[in-house]
Parts: C-alpha cells; structure tokens; sequence
C-alpha cells in the first residue's frame, strides 16, 4: 500500500522547490564567481588556449592598485567625497518630496508617478541620453550645445545677487551641487516612495492630537512626522550609498571594467575587494552614528 505523504510535508516540499531555482541561481551565479574573484584578486591570472591560469601573488595585486595605479586611488577618493556630499542631499529631498506628495491635491498620482518614474527606466544609456553625457553616441557637439544641465546658471545668478569674492573651493562645491541636481533627483525614486510609505503609516490619531493641542505644520513635522520616519532615514541612507557605490557610471566600476577590457583579472578582482571594503566600512560608520544620533535621540523623546 502506497504511503500517503501528509498535507503539511508536501506544503514544505513545495516551498523547498520554489526556493531550489534560488538556490542554483546563488550557488551558480553569485557564490561561485564571488569564490573566483576572491582567487583572483590573489593570484596572477592569464588566459591560455580558452581557459584561465592563476598563479598564488599573496597580497602583490592589492600592493599595486593602491600603490601604483593612481586612477583607481584618485577616483576611490573622489567617489568618497561624491558620495558623502551627496548622500544627505538625497535624503533631504526625498523626505521633502515624500512629505509633499502626501498631502491631498490635485493631480497628486501624476505627481507621485513623476518622480518614481526614474526607477522604472533608470538605465545607463537612457541616463546618458537625458543628462546629455553622449560621448558614446557621437553627439556630443548637438547635445552638449542645447542641454539645460551644462549652463553655469549658479555663477551668473551669484553674479546677479551681488555676491562676490567665494572662495574657490566653496564655489565649486556650489557648482558640484547644482551640476548634480538632475542626477539627485533621478536617484530619489525609491527613497521618496520608502518615506511616503513611513508617512501614510502615521497614525491618524497622532494628527488628531497634535490639531487639538494646537500644534502647527512646523511642530507638527518635528514632533510627529520625523520621530514616525526617523527609522527609514536609516534604511534610505543605506541605499543611497550602496546605490552610489555600484552605478555602473561612476568612475570606480569603469576604472575596474577597463580592467577587465585589458584582461588584467588580477588587478580588477583586487580593485572590487577593496571597494567591497571600503563601502562596508562606510555603511558601518554611518550606520553606527545614525542609530546613535537620530534613533536613540527620537527614540528616548517618544517615552
């Protein structure tokens, strides 16, 4: 007589199919080449007759590329500062908008697709093409000529106000600044729909409140609105940095992709542990000053 398996284990037996094609995907297309490049960053790597040869270096291809290749410490450094910068701009805006959109007025979905469709299409040539970065295209001369991102709006409108003698690095950092607004807000898609989703989850009762006790927009915001999303500003923060660190368009990845055009699989490998490394570090570190600062400061005031 034929066993019959019970409704529970066939559950629990679809599930582990589910999740087999998961695990064959990990194991096959993230562990295996993640061992691989680990080797490699160690090992001097060739390529003979199809196939790949590595030879034990120790530590000599970490050595070169933070001592010899001065591309890849110059665009490290470079990449640091970007994203220190432009991180708390991110968030700033995002909260802002998120704020903005959640309120009741008219056309409020077209506004909310707006600014969420850049995930949709957030592609490197299509980014390209927008912001008017066409070197690939061979159009630079058309398209640099008409953009409205390459003006130098912020000099002459300084000019304008009267306001002179900034310093140098400070009048860069302004135009670093607003070079990057069309890039800020094309990287606050999934920022400003975390927040909104933290904003529509405040309970109507703590509005009710505030009304009653005569609060207004501005203690409203600070003593309600920031302790309900002080939270998510953790998780944004988080991914805005993960997602500047691995846009396929920052200097960094395309300083290691020339590497791999070179065939160097050594160096390029040695190159992403080490800024596998530092991006870990900086998580940390914000992380850690986050939960210290914002959470435990909104934490305590809410008891």
């Amino acid at each position: 007589m034929k066993k019959k398996i019970p409704y529970s284990k066939k559950k629990a037996l679809y599930g582990y199919g589910f999740i087999s094609v998961w695990i064959v995907g990990t194991v096959v297309f993230f562990l295996i080449p993640l061992f691989k490049s680990l080797l490699f960053s160690f090992s001097e790597v060739t390529v003979d007759s199809g196939k790949t040869v590595t030879e034990w270096v120790g530590m000599e291809k970490y050595i070169k590329v933070l001592t010899e290749d001065e591309k890849y410490t110059e665009y490290l450094v470079d990449m640091l500062v970007e994203t220190l910068w432009k991180t708390p701009l991110i968030i700033i805006f995002s909260l802002f908008i998120a704020v903005i959109l959640n309120q009741n007025f008219r056309g409020r979905t077209l506004a909310r697709a707006v600014f969420f469709l850049p995930v949709i299409i957030v592609t490197g040539p299509v980014y390209k093409i927008i912001s008017a970065d066409m070197e690939m295209s061979g159009n630079n001369d058309v398209i640099n000529s008409s953009t409205m991102f390459s003006t130098d709006l912020i000099g002459e409108l300084l000019e304008f106000l009267g306001v002179y003698g900034i310093s140098d690095r400070a009048g860069t950092f302004i135009s670093s600044v607003a070079d990057n607004i069309f890039g800020i807000v094309w990287n606050s898609g999934i920022q400003i729909l975390i927040f909104l989703s933290a904003l529509q989850n405040i309970p109507r009762s703590a509005r009710e409140v505030a009304q009653i006790e005569g609060a207004t927009a501005w203690e409203y915001f600070w003593k309600v609105t920031f302790p309900y999303v002080s939270p998510f500003i953790v998780v944004n923060t988080v991914f805005t940095v993960i997602d500047s660190f691995t846009n396929p368009l920052n200097t960094v990845m395309q300083r290691m992709g020339d590497m791999r055009n070179e065939w160097a699989f050594g160096e390029e490998s040695a190159m992403a542990w080490v800024y596998f490394g530092v991006v870990m570090v900086m998580t940390g570190i914000i992380v850690f000053i986050l939960n210290k600062f914002i959470l435990c400061k909104w934490g305590d005031s809410d008891k």
